[in-house]
């Protein structure tokens, strides 16, 4: 299962988010792989939720990867200073732990941002 600093993913600075075109707040991408996506999804949906909701999240979209059926991706309307708060948050690696996080989660970093 994860440790703390497992559970702390990628902080990324500033100008590695990716800003949504119509302002707002940002993006973020990480996948993690999980020992059970249905455990995963239950506890993400519900109190995975309520922890990011608590520290400003505006919700994910979660994905499952098309070649390995144990890895999930997400992306997260989330700022940089809700997300840092949100990973350094001493119940979450329970909450981690609970939804079944194999290794260590990892950001995606972003290469670009094209129109169309």
């Amino acid at each position: 299962m994860c440790t703390c600093s497992e559970a702390r993913i990628v902080i990324l600075s500033t100008d590695q988010w990716w800003p949504r075109p119509t302002g707002g707040n940002q993006m973020l991408l990480a996948t993690t792989k999980v020992a059970d996506v249905d455990r995963f999804i239950h506890i993400f949906s519900t109190k995975g939720a309520d922890k990011r909701r608590l520290h400003g999240s505006n919700g994910a979209t979660v994905f499952r990867d098309p070649s390995e059926s144990d890895r999930v991706w997400a992306i997260f309307d989330w700022d940089a200073e809700g997300w840092k708060n949100f990973v350094s948050d001493p119940e979450v690696p329970a909450i981690l732990q609970e939804a079944g996080h194999v290794g260590k989660p990892q950001a995606a970093m972003l290469l670009g941002h094209y129109e169309a």
